[in-house]
């Protein structure tokens, strides 16, 4: 993994409309088993390899010239959570975002794609960005959860691979775009629990999917 490939998804969440101005922050555990991630103050947008900055599990700069986002700390808190993430995806996404400042649950049982691919969405209280409280915000979910909404702030996805988390935050907006559409039709019709078990308990066999088992809880 290397810096080119974090420029690429910048800009992909920026085209998205994922982000505006400045928002967000994307970081990933690079070969030399340091971190890359976003400065502080730059466009997605706009992001260069030179707005890349390399830091250690501490949050300490190595390498780069810039702020090191005061967000680091809900990024090392993931990676010191849940070995086998590689990379985090901090967005504001107009949808679930709405969720977000309403302090609503995303239902995403109503899409097996959504449950297959994201699995248990918490939405976490609101912690202030740059302090502790922010990463000490989805401490109860870390554990469980590829996807995150956090209350009046955004949403964090977390993946395996830079591509994974990416995806994952893709995969949450359309869901959350998709539920608050069906909203003016009636609101969305869930998938019966039961099915949704059933779908749990073929989901590695069949799509290779390890789906966590507390999905409703």
């Amino acid at each position: 993994m290397d810096k080119s490939e974090i420029v690429s998804i910048c800009h992909r969440v920026y085209e998205k409309g994922f982000v505006a101005a400045t928002d967000g922050n994307i970081s990933a555990v690079n070969d030399r088993g340091t971190i890359y991630i976003t400065r502080s103050a730059v466009c997605k947008g706009e992001v260069e390899e030179k707005d890349i900055l390399e830091i250690d599990f501490e949050g300490q700069l190595i390498s780069g010239t810039g702020k090191v986002t005061t967000e680091n700390k809900l990024h090392l808190f993931v990676y010191a959570n849940r070995k086998e993430v590689k990379a985090v995806v901090h967005c504001h996404p107009v949808y679930t975002s709405a969720f977000a400042v309403a302090g609503k649950p995303i239902d995403h049982y109503i899409l097996p794609e959504v449950i297959l691919s994201l699995g248990k969405i918490s939405l976490c209280e609101y912690g202030s960005p740059g302090i502790d409280e922010l990463p000490l915000s989805i401490k109860p979910f870390v554990g469980e959860s590829n996807a995150f909404i956090l209350k009046n702030h955004g949403a964090l996805t977390i993946g395996e691979s830079l591509k994974q988390a990416y995806y994952r935050m893709e995969k949450l907006e359309h869901t959350a775009k998709i539920q608050l559409m069906a909203l003016s039709l009636g609101g969305a019709q869930k998938i019966p629990e039961d099915k949704i078990q059933k779908l749990i308990s073929y989901a590695k066999e069949v799509y290779g999917v390890d789906i966590n088992k507390n999905i409703f809880k």
